[in-house]
């Protein structure tokens, strides 16, 4: 059997049709790695995009554009984007959102393909897990150790990049998916590094804390 070619796969059954595959795979990237930073405005800009038609989603993500969903997750979006502006706050949002991030971007990935796609959507609840995890760890640990710092400005200016790049991902992965997957393989490559680095800041920190608290008086 001769090996399928890259464009010939989005005509295989069970694909969301008026796709190519790398739009498909580019938006369940976009998907789950941008969940990893603000789920709920994936959630609300995906869905808002799709109900005031200008784009097209897939049939698995039409769910994003109902009002009822909007409306929910706009108010999510408006709670997300004020916790995540203040110190402390945003450290224990992103603990809570470890157990919710996650998931949801496999299924937000998945979604993409939809239902029929079988091993499809596997594959790209996979990778939008993936991508999720790792860039929430990253998100995670870059605001802990960023609020170590007394000054509020740095904490002001991760949390606005973040509310930019997300919009930004997304319109790339539906306009531009050779260049979603250049932007994404940068991002990837700036997680893992600022993730080692500063877990490694941070363990040096809770080791130098951890004794000055419980040293005898």
């Amino acid at each position: 059997m001769s090996a399928l070619s890259w464009p010939d796969l989005a005509s295989l059954p069970g694909l969301p049709a008026g796709f190519d595959t790398a739009q498909l795979f580019a938006l369940a990237a976009a998907m789950g790695w941008a969940s990893g930073l603000r789920l709920y405005a994936v959630v609300f800009l995906t869905g808002l995009a799709g109900w005031a038609g200008w784009v097209a989603l897939p049939p698995g993500l039409q769910v994003l554009q109902h009002p009822v969903l909007l409306v929910g997750s706009g108010a999510m979006l408006a709670a997300e984007f004020l916790a995540d502006k203040i110190p402390g706050v945003d450290s224990l949002w992103d603990a809570v959102h470890t157990f919710i991030r996650i998931p949801a971007g496999a299924a937000l990935a998945a979604g993409v393909f939809g239902g029929d796609a079988g091993s499809w959507a596997l594959l790209a609840a996979l990778l939008g897990g993936t991508l999720a995890a790792t860039a929430h760890t990253a998100k995670a640990t870059t605001r802990a150790a960023v609020n170590t710092s007394p000054e509020p400005f740095s904490n002001l200016g991760l949390s606005l990049a973040g509310d930019a790049a997300v919009p930004a991902m997304l319109w790339l992965a539906f306009e531009h998916p050779a260049w979603f997957f250049v932007a994404l393989a940068v991002a990837l490559v700036a997680a893992l590094a600022l993730t080692a680095l500063l877990f490694r800041f941070l363990r040096a920190l809770w080791r130098r804390f951890v004794p000055a608290r419980t040293a005898p008086a």
